[in-house]
């Protein structure tokens, strides 16, 4: 029996999918159907009636997203049934479901921010009537809080449920939902409490109406007046897909991009409003600290402070990179520090055991990628999680597993801590012990033996210990114990189920660049250590605000950096470089997807990018480096590391791709897991400079929603 079926739509016939809905057939023959509720991503709800098509030959127009093709019947001759999109029946039954929606719309167009981007002013032209015939009393809906980020104006609420039915399907956290029937119906959070989704920002792209809306971007800006910039987000690994929109020199809003293969059409609330935070707390001139305050000073003269300092015995010298450093940045920096006999240098700010085995040779690259791709999730069978809480350390690859524990049912395992995920799990246990009794025999053993794709996913609250290259080692002798690894075989591609989840955006780039201690040289954690003793006389901080120096008594600290963070309160020296909106950069995603960003808006006033600022430095130390441009630099770039000369795709299995076990074999500490991410909306400099993300915070630890919306 075929598995497709055919349809004359508009005079075109077309072959679908049985399984496809009139509406996607209807589209793939190029017709135009409008909807509200309707989205591909979520359930069918089928109450807005606004996709009504013609049946020819049925009593009534049919709502399209509702009807399965695979559920229709061909004419009785036996030819394809036929379908109209603009018949006389079809037309008049959408202005009238039309018509019937604006019967209670407050038509206030002029002040809605949704204006020129809504679903409902783009329809009621396309497909409504030129006038109302409705001359009684519109009626009136309180508005809800739903917290600091999303504004709610609920009289323009048109119930087609699409938010209530993300938070529920793809969020995974049912805080919203329709209460009432008929004309008192309306949608609502319980208690009118805060969302606490970390992905509860999407109901603003989903609402088709001004319902809700962003409560920060709130009066800012018409679409129209805005720059539109495509660029990905370093607020966590994945590297997500987004548009920055700005006007002038300040950033207004962002927005996701759909990316298949990394986010879909998702991002975190952290990605989405993050963005007040790029304008405050800003570097934006060199400062030189002077009694025990900074002064602000020129280039010149801080340059040549920093070359000052550079002259000293190698050894003395060391440089971290932190956790939203450029590839770029990090590759100007290296090529500056190497050539004089620097050792120490680190982009493992938190001390991750990846890239050096005990005995400093360097790790294969699978040992610190998520090998089988993002995407790879939706062909796992069985998963299993090591020290990892990916609702907080990945928001959107959560919601990715969820989806799959959700249609296909897929068994996951967890070792670590017991956080609410969004989806049910069998918990084996709260730290590295617990590995050792995922062995033959066991339910997690056996199941994930018995897939097809088993898939393993540890995080970095599991390598960022004193035991990390054990942990990472025992880990990966499950996955390889468990038939996660296949090589290619044939037509039949490979697979590598073992996956490391980072958390930072620039660690992974950092990893594949090298950036690491030498022989000889010491780890960030040494440096910090030989910073107080004194037997580190230079330290230069590249992005690294989360590393504290703690108290010393010497030694000269450079710190390179967008905000005033920990990193430049800790420093001697203060160079300031743009944030990830201002400058064209590269950086690497957990899978090994090598990406950039794009400008988006100029950098703050004096700020340089900081493979500049080493440019600069070295021309006032007599060391030029050999590139005078971006171009050139990536030339370089490429050359020494071949890994950065192609954009935009995940490694795959293949010949030369490593095995599993990676890492050290070890004594593993009896200490539970813990992850990384304490505090969701706080995770780095720019976070911590957002207003909007300190009042999520203070909402996310219990304080009132009145004292946190004041």
């Amino acid at each position: 029996m075929s598995d497709t079926f055919k349809l004359n739509v508009d005079g075109v016939e077309v072959e679908v999918p049985k399984s496809y809905t009139l509406l996607q057939a209807c589209e793939a023959a190029g017709a135009e159907i409008p909807r509200f509720c309707y989205h591909e991503r979520l359930s069918i709800a089928g109450n807005c009636r606004m996709c009504l098509v013609d049946w020819v030959g049925a009593p009534k127009p049919i709502a399209s997203c509702a009807q399965t093709v695979g559920d229709m019947r061909p004419n009785a001759d036996g030819s394809p049934p036929n379908i109209s999109t603009r018949s006389e029946r079809a037309v008049k039954a959408r202005n009238g479901v039309m018509e019937f929606l604006l019967i209670n719309h407050p038509l206030d167009c002029p002040i809605c921010d949704q204006g020129g981007e809504c679903d409902l002013q783009d329809q009621a032209m396309g497909y409504g009537r030129a006038g109302s015939r409705y001359e009684e009393n519109k009626r009136a809906v309180d508005d809800k809080y739903m917290g600091p980020l999303v504004k709610t104006v609920m009289t323009r609420c048109i119930q087609c449920t699409r938010c209530v039915r993300f938070v529920a399907e793809v969020a995974g956290v049912e805080e919203i939902g329709m209460a009432n029937r008929g004309e008192d119906a309306e949608i609502t959070t319980y208690l009118e409490k805060s969302l606490t989704s970390e992905l509860s920002g999407n109901v603003i792209d989903l609402c088709p109406v001004g319902a809700l809306t962003s409560r920060p971007y709130a009066f800012n800006a018409r679409p129209w007046e805005l720059r539109k910039t495509e660029t990905i987000d370093v607020m966590d690994a994945l590297g997500s897909a987004i548009r920055v929109d700005a006007r002038g020199a300040g950033v207004m809003r962002i927005l996701p991009r759909v990316n298949e293969e990394i986010n879909e059409e998702w991002i975190s609330d952290k990605t989405r409003f993050v963005w007040d935070g790029l304008a405050r707390q800003r570097l934006d001139r060199p400062y030189i600290r002077e009694g025990g305050r900074l002064r602000a000073t020129e280039w010149s003269e801080a340059l040549s402070a920093v070359a000052s300092a550079l002259k000293v015995n190698p050894a003395e010298i060391g440089s971290i990179a932190g956790d939203l450093a450029s590839v770029e940045g990090m590759k100007a920096l290296m090529d500056l520090l190497k050539p004089i006999g620097v050792k120490s240098l680190d982009c493992r700010e938190d001390g991750t055991k990846l890239g050096l085995a005990a005995d400093g040779s360097p790790m294969p690259r699978e040992s610190w990628l998520f090998n089988s791709s993002i995407m790879g999730i939706d062909e796992a069978d069985a998963l299993l999680l090591v020290g990892v809480n990916p609702r907080t350390e990945a928001a959107v690859l959560n919601a990715r597993i969820r989806r799959n524990w959700l249609k296909r049912d897929l068994p996951i395992f967890v070792v670590g801590e017991r956080a609410d995920l969004t989806y049910d799990f069998a918990y084996v246990g709260a730290g590295p012990e617990s590995l050792s009794a995922i062995a033959p025999g066991s339910d997690a053993f056996e199941t994930l033996r018995s897939a097809k794709r088993p898939m393993v996913i540890v995080g970095q609250g599991a390598l960022a210990r004193t035991d990390g290259a054990a942990v990472l080692h025992a880990a990966s002798a499950i996955a390889a114990a468990v038939g996660a690894f296949q090589p290619v075989s044939g037509d039949a591609g490979g697979w590598n189920g073992f996956n490391v989840l980072h958390t930072a955006a620039g660690r992974v780039g950092g990893l594949d660049l090298g950036f690491l201690p030498s022989a000889g040289g010491r780890d960030a954690a040494g440096m910090v250590r030989a910073l107080k003793s004194g037997d580190l006389k230079t330290l230069i901080l590249l992005d690294a605000d989360e590393t504290d120096l703690g108290v010393r008594s010497g030694g000269t600290v450079i710190y390179i950096g967008s905000h005033g963070d920990r990193g430049a309160a800790q420093a001697d020296i203060v160079l300031p470089s743009p944030a990830y909106t201002e400058k064209s950069a590269t950086y690497v995603n957990t899978e090994g997807c090598v990406q950039r960003t794009t400008r988006a808006v100029s950098p703050k006033a004096e700020a340089r990018e900081e493979w500049a600022i080493f440019r600069a430095l070295s021309e006032m130390m007599g060391r030029p480096l050999p590139y005078d441009s971006l171009v050139e630099l990536r030339s370089r770039l490429g050359a020494d590391a071949p890994v950065f000369l192609g954009l935009d795709f995940a490694p795959q299995v293949d010949a030369s791709t490593a095995p599993p076990p990676y890492g050290q074999a070890g004594a593993l500490s009896a200490a539970p897991f813990k992850s990384p991410v304490s505090a969701f909306h706080l995770t780095n400099a720019i976070c911590r400079a957002s207003r909007t993300m300190a009042e999520c915070a203070q909402v996310a630890r219990g304080a009132s929603p009145l004292a946190a919306a004041e």
